[in-house]
């Protein structure tokens, strides 16, 4: 009689446990089942898909309780070791259950066994770009009756491009009609596998330091045995770091079979870089990992990353947790960006988990910024991290911008008028690289066209009734909008508390500053680039390559425009509003906001042409100023360090954030109030570790959620893990109507 089998499957619960189950053993061969397979299992009344996790022949479980697995997935190359350590050692560190973490880390359709034999099937999936010249033909073709047609055809037309999957959630008979349209001439059918050709990029001579660079980390590939230090590529705005990738990439492919990951912060400077990687390396098969992909297409990429198939792996945070079984080299550009951390669910920072995940495979990685994160440039100074340098922009005609301020209170004092929050001497530099035909980028991160609608009358202001924040005025779309809960209203005729027409707007979004800037300058060809303008599939990207061709004479723009772009005409940044960010409660502003400047400063004068940074200020006096003018991150970087160690702030200490919210903030307080003295209870206190007070949120209310957080601190990690791994339990079995959600390693608070 066989041996009883029993399968340890992580399902996506927060039950912090393995289910068992039965696995038929036949005693032939290898075991039907192993670690890491994806499974079909019954999970009370639902048929759910886990991981297998461990095989035993021992239970814990009363047999009469152990169900059957119901489905594997024998087809599909297991979960490797590597990858079920990185998610226990998430789960761990971010005190959340293993499933929770394991299963939404895999595509959504893997997490279907329903999808597993089309994604088997699938080979060369296909893509579906409208030809302009058949827009109205098609539309023209279809009887108003026939909904789904439409519908897939007004897709289309406003995405420009769509996958099979996207087609098919528009319209269920989506590849027969695409494959009629294209026959008509309306549609060209693109295979995603089979790239258009591209011109071959040969690799340019690197400099003496980028040499310098490229060898340390070469000799780190080279190197077998314990793990390498990571390294700290700290290079000025156009030093050329991406080069060095691109020569460590080459090396650590030469290898055979291996993989590369590369993560960049934000998605609108995925395609910029994959064409690069594309004309670099087009003979490896390279895969893109963001959430911006249709979900068929994001599924088709990890499975080639986890077949082995896709030699370079490029993406957003989520692509630290794919699945790379032949990983060699990890890649992090701008590594300080606070975009690496996740917001929502597992709240976890890809740059360190990026970290681990090197040093568990004992490979190299690294992390490259013109404005490192003072975590990681700490770590350097103590020789944790190696530190390679770049101080001189590659091209030898390309100097560092100039970098000047405009003292508003001058200004003022001199009786120059601002003309809708720009400057005189902003606009005649605006005026001049219009005269000798080059661009000019203005920098804003406030998007729509004003903070708020106000009422000079009675001091009404356009508040939104879900949150504590204002609703933004919108003017192009007519519109109010909360930019916290999506809340949307149409601009109010006149004043809803006195009746008053009169409604102004106050401050300034970059509408406004795009508005004055076509009044201004009736001839200059304008674009705006922020999270409005960029909505439709592929729309930033357009953008931009207008920018590139030289298409935009002005570009105004958010955070989308501050980093990674080489603006090669650009020849004059403007900053607006920098102020904001000095007098802020979060002690990590002053941080943000001298990589945002420094990062935005470096789009000018990248291509020889002498670049000028010119930004206004009310605190031309300010230190970050001063550091700034002299492009001095070392200084500035040394200022604050001082200043956080003194103060016993991050990363000198390390901190967690209990957060809860309920309908009333007094619910939300008490939970946290229990849960402050559940911590300081004899069972759990710990010297090294302080709770501190429960208090409001800055923003307290969100979509009608009051929230409120208490701060966990202590100058051991290791510490402050051990009394986490201890207390979250207890606060799992408190009883409360609060939602609440740990989060480790914070940056907002």
């Amino acid at each position: 009689m066989p041996p009883d089998l029993f399968a340890r499957v992580a399902l996506d619960t927060p039950l912090t446990t393995l289910f068992d189950y039965r696995v038929q053993y036949t005693g032939h061969g290898e075991p039907p089942i192993v670690p890491g397979q994806l499974v079909q299992v019954p999970f009370g009344r639902r048929q759910v898909v886990g991981v297998v996790w461990e095989m035993t022949q021992r239970s814990e479980v009363p047999s009469q309780k152990i169900r059957s697995l119901e489905i594997a997935w024998r087809e599909l190359p297991p979960l490797p070791a590597d990858w079920r350590a990185l998610m226990e050692f998430a789960a761990r560190y971010y005190q959340r259950a293993l499933g929770e973490v394991a299963l939404p880390a895999l595509p959504t359709h893997l997490r279907s066994a329903a999808r597993w034999p089309r994604l088997l099937a699938e080979r060369g999936a296909r893509h579906f770009r409208l030809d302009p010249r058949g827009e109205s033909a098609l539309l023209a073709s279809l009887p108003a009756r026939a909904k789904a047609r439409r519908r897939l055809a007004e897709g289309l037309c406003a995405a420009g491009t769509l996958d099979a999957d996207e087609a098919r959630a528009l319209c269920a008979q989506a590849p027969e009609l695409l494959h009629q349209w294209a026959a008509q001439g309306w549609v060209i059918v693109e295979n995603a596998d089979a790239d258009a050709p591209l011109e071959v990029a040969a690799a340019p001579r690197l400099t003496s330091e980028q040499q310098a660079a490229f060898e340390a980390i070469d000799a780190a590939l080279r190197r077998t045995g314990a793990a390498p230090a990571p390294f700290l590529l700290h290079g000025v705005t156009g030093s050329g770091k991406t080069e060095v990738y691109l020569h460590a990439v080459a090396a650590a492919l030469s290898q055979r079979g291996a993989q590369v990951l590369v993560l960049v912060p934000e998605i609108n400077l995925t395609p910029q870089l994959e064409q690069v990687f594309r004309r670099r390396f087009p003979q490896e098969t390279l895969a893109t990992l963001h959430s911006g992909l249709a979900e068929g297409e994001r599924a088709r990429h990890w499975l080639a990353a986890h077949r082995g198939q896709a030699r370079i792996v490029l993406g957003t945070r989520l692509a630290v947790l794919a699945s790379l079984p032949h990983l060699r080299l990890v890649v992090v550009d701008e590594e300080h960006d606070p975009s690496y951390k996740q917001q929502e669910s597992l709240r976890y920072s890809a740059r360190d988990l990026a970290v681990w995940r090197a040093h568990q495979r004992g490979i190299p990685i690294v992390l490259g910024s013109a404005t490192p994160s003072l975590d990681s440039w700490r770590r350097a100074q103590q020789g944790r991290y190696q530190l390679l340098t770049l101080r001189e922009r590659a091209s030898p005609e390309a100097a560092l911008p100039a970098v000047r301020l405009i003292d508003l209170q001058r200004e003022s004092q001199a009786q120059r008028a601002l003309e809708d929050g720009l400057a005189q001497p902003l606009l005649g530099a605006i005026a001049e690289r219009l005269a000798r035909g080059q661009q000019s980028l203005l920098f804003l991160n406030r998007r729509g066209y004003a903070p708020v609608l106000a009422c000079d009358a009675c001091g009404w202001i356009s508040g939104c009734p879900r949150c504590s924040a204002h609703l933004v005025l919108h003017k192009s779309e007519r519109r109010l909008r909360c930019h916290h809960c999506g809340l949307e209203a149409a601009i109010p005729r006149a004043c809803p508390d006195c009746g008053n027409l009169d409604l102004a707007p106050l401050g300034r979004g970059t509408q406004r500053i795009e508005e004055t800037l076509v009044r201004r300058f009736p001839q200059a060809r304008i674009a705006r680039i922020d999270a409005d303008s960029t909505r439709r599939k592929g729309s930033a990207q357009a953008l931009f390559d207008e920018v590139h061709a030289g298409e935009i004479d002005i570009l105004v723009g958010t955070q989308m425009v501050a980093k990674g772009h080489d603006f090669r005409n650009v020849t004059l940044v403007g900053v607006v509003n920098a102020d904001a960010a000095l007098f802020s409660h979060d002690f990590r502003a002053g941080e943000r906001l001298f990589s945002q400047l420094m990062q935005v400063s470096g789009r000018a004068g990248r291509a020889g042409q002498p670049g000028e940074v010119l930004i206004q200020t009310r605190y031309a006096d300010h230190p970050l100023y001063a550091a700034l003018l002299r492009h001095d991150y070392a200084g500035f970087a040394a200022g604050q360090l001082a200043e956080r160690e003194q103060a016993g702030l991050p990363p000198f200490t390390h901190q967690a954030l209990l957060r809860a919210e309920a309908r009333a903030l007094a619910v939300a307080l008490e939970f946290l109030q229990t849960a402050r003295e559940l911590g300081q209870t004899p069972a759990l206190a710990a010297t090294q570790v302080t709770l501190y007070d429960p208090v409001p949120m800055t923003l307290v209310r969100v979509a009608n959620s009051e929230r409120a957080q208490l701060l966990v601190e202590s100058p051991s990690r290791p510490a402050l893990q051990q009394f986490l791994s201890a207390w979250i339990p207890c606060l799992r079995q408190t009883k409360t109507a609060a939602r609440w959600y740990l989060e480790v390693d914070p940056l907002d608070i």
